[in-house]
């Protein structure tokens, strides 16, 4: 590096939940190199979620589906600032090709066994070994040690805070509080049953005295309305949410049921209590990290990993029962 404060660009374009897991390895290289500019190269949707991260320099939104002008002038831009070292720590070849496309000195990448797409290997300078921990988090954690990072721990420094509709939400349950239900998710794979939902909802108001907060994203209000009509009146749909909202809104919440998707890796980020249910993807790489944290999988017997649809007749996320859930709800909540 130059006696210069050093530059340096993160590649993590999406999805939502990867952004999130990518944080941690954000926050460290910051803590490592505290006088250094780091800016964060993002998806637009995500934008706000990097914005939120305390340490990130600047969001740069790219989006390369838009027309080709406006993506060399962000790479334009890219070069220009001269970085010291990109990272990409999304691993597809598009990423790769931004990466390298930046002009930094050092482009940092995963090694090609570890690649989605293997032929991104070729646009990286230098491929440390994550070594043979499964989650994301500490991969990413891992291709920051390049840089010098020799600290591991999981941290999230957020700036999230309180909301006009997260004190909606508020007002809605009042001291009982409220436990968070997401039952969307952007794949149908990893959706439990909205019927199931409503039930465990009905059960936690019966068991524990608590009612439930119906979350819904773009076109899954219909669904969360479902889950609330199959409640008995134990859960109140959500109001309309942004993503700053979701992150006020977890950390209000005493509880988060989901499956994988965004709300919850966001509910993890901020320390709410969570029981996850795994289907098609693998909570070892994807799930809540926290010890206390539950997981209810059904990925070993799941013959379409990191598929959208399921190709059998019953999906395997079908396969958790109500009374397995109700189950880890109340052992997840006597573990405080």
């Amino acid at each position: 590096m130059t006696d210069r404060p050093s530059r340096f660009l993160i590649v993590r374009l999406g999805s939502l939940g990867d952004v999130i897991h990518a944080i941690p390895a954000v926050a460290a290289l910051g803590a490592r190199h505290p006088e250094a500019a780091i800016d964060w190269l993002v998806d637009p949707r995500y934008a706000e979620v990097v914005q939120l991260v305390e340490g990130v320099n600047r969001a740069i939104p790219v989006d390369s589906r838009r027309r080709p002008g406006v993506l060399l002038e962000t790479i334009g831009e890219l070069r220009r600032t001269k970085y010291d070292a990109v990272i990409d720590l999304q691993g597809l070849l598009k990423s790769a090709v931004l990466a390298r496309a930046a002009g930094a000195r050092r482009t940092i990448g995963l090694p090609r066994e570890h690649l989605r797409e293997p032929a991104a290997r070729f646009f990286y300078g230098e491929t440390p070994d994550p070594g043979r921990h499964p989650h994301v988090i500490h991969k990413n954690l891992a291709i920051v040690r390049a840089l010098g990072v020799t600290d591991a721990r999981v941290t999230f420094p957020v700036k999230a805070s309180r909301t006009a509709t997260s004190d909606t939400v508020a007002g809605m349950f009042g001291p009982e509080g409220y436990v968070v239900i997401n039952p969307g998710a952007a794949w149908p794979n990893k959706r439990w049953p909205p019927d199931r939902f409503g039930a465990l909802a009905a059960a936690m108001r019966s068991r524990l005295g608590v009612r439930s907060l119906v979350l819904w994203g773009p076109g899954e209000e219909q669904l969360a309305s479902l889950v609330v009509g199959a409640s008995w009146g134990a859960a109140e749909l959500s109001p309309g949410t942004g993503i700053v909202d979701l992150f006020a809104i977890a950390s209000g919440a005493k509880l988060m049921i989901s499956g994988d998707t965004g709300p919850l890796h966001i509910a993890a980020a901020v320390g709410t209590p969570i029981v996850a249910l795994f289907g098609p993807t693998l909570a070892e790489r994807n799930g809540p990290w926290a010890s206390a944290d539950i997981t209810l999988s059904r990925a070993a017997q799941c013959v379409c990993h990191y598929e959208r649809r399921c190709r059998l007749a019953e999906r395997c996320i079908d396969d958790i029962g109500l009374d397995e859930v109700v189950s880890a709800v109340e052992a997840r909540v006597a573990r405080g």
